[in-house]
């Protein structure tokens, strides 16, 4: 039984890794990006939510707040605590431009 904890802990941290490839894409893409580290919720891990100046967005799980906030000053990324700011405006600008229709 330990074996099938484990696939699932693999699949996690895997899942993490390509949420960090793709973090790290979006960041040599961009420019202006600020990081805001989102909590644990009763439904998501802890997630790591990057806005560029132009508002566009991403969000990945990170394995916790502290490799979040690590992730941010790795790359040299302005990092905040979603709880504690909230989300710039021009987020909300953005998501609201490109809504799904």
């Amino acid at each position: 039984m330990g074996w099938f904890r484990r696939k699932k802990k693999d699949e996690a941290t895997a899942r993490v890794d390509a949420g960090i490839l793709h973090l790290e894409q979006f960041i040599a893409s961009r420019t202006g990006v600020e990081a805001y580290v989102e909590p644990k919720t009763a439904v998501t891990d802890v997630t790591l939510l990057l806005i560029a100046h132009d508002g566009e967005w991403t969000r990945r799980r990170v394995g916790s707040a502290e490799e979040a906030w690590a992730f941010g000053r790795k790359h040299n990324l302005p990092v905040y605590d979603a709880n504690v700011v909230g989300y710039p405006q021009r987020m909300r600008e953005w998501s609201s431009r490109h809504k799904k229709s």
